[in-house]
């Protein structure tokens, strides 16, 4: 018999311990219900992927990234595994967060009614 799969389990826990300033300050804004009664996670594994946020009854995610993740094939194979599983993927880069959250929080809503 096999158990489940530790190892994503304790990369997700060391992410919420060690997250981004972009990533708290959107957290502080979805945590709790916030945006129209959705409840969002945070570092979620997903498959071999651990991902920022996650709506569940919405099937979204919301990835935070940074410069790095510009033009990323990574980030075009685990967007693709995660729309062959019914999810949607919301990409916004840390400056977006840090300097413009409301428009970002708006984004994410007008998403969620889609």
């Amino acid at each position: 018999m096999r158990g489940r799969n530790e190892e994503p389990i304790r990369r997700a826990r060391r992410l919420r311990a060690n997250q981004t300033e972009a990533e708290t300050v959107l957290w502080n804004r979805i945590r709790n219900r916030q945006i129209d009664g959705y409840k969002f996670a945070r570092q979620v594994p997903i498959g071999h992927y651990i991902r920022d946020f996650v709506c569940r009854e919405s099937r979204m995610v919301i990835e935070v990234d940074g410069g790095q993740h510009a033009e990323s094939a990574a980030d075009a194979l685990r967007d693709r595994y995660l729309a062959s599983e019914g999810y949607r993927v919301l990409r916004f880069w840390n400056n977006d967060v840090l300097r413009n959250i409301e428009g970002v929080l708006i984004t994410i809503q007008l998403e969620l009614r889609g």
